[in-house]
């Protein structure tokens, strides 16, 4: 099968490959493949690229990077990862999805992978050991999922009248999504809020949630750690404002963008590690050689105006936890 008939299998779902068609011949090819909508200018591409760079490697000077965009298509995946394979690609990066890792694992014992995951890559089976992990995948682990009691914790202090809650999740990651369920269940039965589990997997389904819980009077809205949610940040901030619902997100983008809270990892560091990572794998070294990198600071992000728009007052306590409030 030609790649091109490939691709045009694959549907509009996987979008075309950004690359420097002359140049791949001769250069180093990674994939990197994205949950989200079609961005090669976002902070965690610039981000992987910028540590890409610090390891000698300069996109289209010296290495090939492949963008693949899934548009929260997790189900195209597993035949994604199969092609890369036969085109036997430098480095795989699945970034910032679980299932892409795992995808991933399944199609190659041999092609290096460099994962970005919200949950621990040692009870996902990617890697034996954090230290060292074995076989040909590495990355980082920047810990969202076990950040979902804390986010709802904080969305119930900014909103402590709101006491039925919703979390979205993306029916077609479902693995993340279990966990993220999970977690908030868990963290709401302790708190004492009625949490409503809602999921969408496209704009038109996101659309729907968010007037559903307008419907409903359901006044706070929880969005789980996804890269396809990441990649709609401007329209469920959007959407949110629109029907007065509190939102909170794990994606500081998200806050810039208007929308109410995140807190989280700080999702391009991760990037960036996982960029310096495929380029001394390009040099050489063996991804069971690399630790996993775990993310140690999160920050709280509080976009101010947005909360005066909502009627929101921000307590004090809020107020000195945040790390940046966006006026």
């Amino acid at each position: 099968m030609h790649r091109r008939d490939f691709i045009a299998g694959l549907g509009s779902v996987v979008a075309w490959p950004v690359v420097a068609r002359a140049q791949q011949a001769a250069l180093p090819v990674v994939g990197y493949v994205s949950a989200g909508t079609v961005d090669t200018g976002s902070p965690s591409v610039a981000a992987f690229r910028a540590g890409l760079k610090e390891t000698g490697y300069v996109e289209g000077q010296n290495v090939s990077v492949e963008y693949y965009w899934l548009e929260g298509r997790f189900d195209r995946i597993p035949a994604l990862m199969a092609e890369l394979v036969r085109r036997h690609v430098a480095v795989i990066v699945p970034s910032g999805t679980v299932a892409g890792a795992l995808a991933a694992k399944a199609a190659t014992t041999t092609i290096p992978i460099v994962f970005g995951v919200n949950d621990n890559p040692v009870r996902l089976g990617l890697v034996a050991s954090l230290a060292r992990p074995g076989g040909n995948l590495t990355g980082t682990n920047f810990f969202s999922q076990e950040a979902v009691p804390k986010r709802l914790g904080l969305l119930h202090e900014l909103v402590p009248k709101v006491n039925r809650m919703a979390m979205l999740v993306n029916p077609s990651n479902l693995v993340a999504s279990e966990t993220a369920v999970r977690e908030a269940q868990n963290a709401a039965r302790v708190i004492g809020l009625s949490i409503d589990i809602l999921k969408a997997s496209t704009s038109r389904q996101i659309d729907e949630v968010l007037a559903t819980m307008a419907r409903e009077q359901i006044g706070a809205l929880l969005i789980a750690g996804d890269s396809y949610f990441s990649s709609r940040s401007v329209q469920l901030a959007t959407l949110g404002a629109r029907h007065g619902i509190a939102t909170s997100s794990n994606n500081r983008r998200f806050v810039q963008v208007g929308g109410l809270m995140s807190y989280g990892p700080d999702i391009p560091e991760s990037s960036r590690q996982n960029g310096v990572y495929t380029g001394r794998i390009l040099k050489g070294a063996m991804p069971a050689d690399l630790p996993v990198v775990q993310s140690t600071k999160f920050q709280l992000i509080i976009n101010a105006q947005t909360a005066r728009a909502l009627g929101i007052e921000v307590p004090a306590t809020l107020l000195a936890q945040a790390d940046e409030v966006i006026e």
